[in-house]
């Protein structure tokens, strides 16, 4: 085999895993630069006076969502992404696994607090799921996203995706 014949070969066996590298994403990058100032996360709980107040808020009925319309990075549409977040689970299946879900950036965001605005709550589908007690810690979520709206009873979500990948989420050393 001629060395450009192989060198041609190789090219086209990396292109399909190159055109589909993953592109990290914080969640900044899913507020539009132009868009108004939003409500930040709540502050972490220290003063623990406040803990009956708020195992209360717990049983009432959910808080309202911040912008439940908020904007969204339309450029984002269709792109491979991995982003680091909170599972709140929509759907469990009987063997124990959530396969919907809210990935929020948060621990807590739409069950102890009001949910973030809709630009900061992506809806994901997965056909693995991930164990229901394994929830409490954060995950890396890899999927094409969608910039589309969807409704659940517990929040509007600007985008979707389909997870590919689910992974604890863990600190790099560096």
């Amino acid at each position: 085999m001629s060395r450009p014949l192989l060198l041609a070969l190789l090219f086209a066996l990396a292109l399909p895993s190159w055109a589909e590298a993953v592109r990290e994403l914080t969640w900044s990058e899913l507020i539009p630069a132009d868009a108004p100032p939003q409500i930040s996360e709540p502050l972490p709980m220290h003063d623990l006076s406040q803990l009956a107040d708020a195992l209360a808020a717990e049983s009432a009925p959910a808080a309202r969502q911040q912008a439940p319309d908020a904007p969204v990075v339309k450029a984002l549409d269709g792109q491979a992404v991995r982003l680091p977040g909170y599972i709140v689970p929509l759907d469990v299946s009987e063997e124990g696994r959530v396969t919907e879900f809210l990935l929020v950036p948060y621990f807590g965001a739409c069950i102890h607090v009001p949910p973030p605005p809709s630009n900061q709550i992506v809806h994901v589908t997965s056909e693995l799921g991930v164990l229901l007690d394994a929830l409490y810690q954060p995950f890396w979520i890899e999927g094409p996203l969608q910039v589309e709206a969807s409704s659940s009873e517990l929040a509007e979500a600007g985008y979707q995706m389909q997870a590919h990948k689910i992974y604890a989420y863990e600190l790099e050393d560096g």
